[in-house]
């Protein structure tokens, strides 16, 4: 397990939007609670809390990849009136340093349509 430092910054703040996540034009996810997360130089990565998603569109998908800031990461994929395979993630038990993001999933934006309002 790595620490966020100086060299490897995250920070995980409240998003000041509401968020919208659209797939085949239904609505998966919507919420004004959402955290985004920076990490060093990466893009910005949007966490939604699973209360305001549609849990009957999210599907186990058998993919773990391990970050060592932030643990290992589960994969969704979404199904809603097409299926995109591995299109979500969560971190189930996050390390110390980034716990804010437990119980929060993420989207790839390129999988899904993402609104910001």
């Amino acid at each position: 397990m790595k620490e966020p430092s100086p060299s490897h910054p995250i920070t995980i703040t409240p998003h000041p939007n509401r968020v919208r996540v659209e797939l085949g034009g239904r609505v998966i996810a919507e919420t004004w609670d959402a955290l985004e997360l920076r990490e060093a130089r990466y893009d910005p990565v949007l966490y939604i809390p699973r209360e305001d998603i549609a849990a009957d569109m999210l599907v186990p998908n058998p993919r773990r990849t391990y970050c060592p800031y932030k643990g290992e990461a589960f994969y969704f994929d979404v199904a809603a009136g097409r299926e995109t395979r591995a299109a979500a993630w969560s971190y189930e038990n996050p390390f110390p340093a980034v716990a804010q993001i437990r119980g929060h999933v993420a989207f790839y934006p390129d999988r899904v349509d993402i609104i910001e309002a």
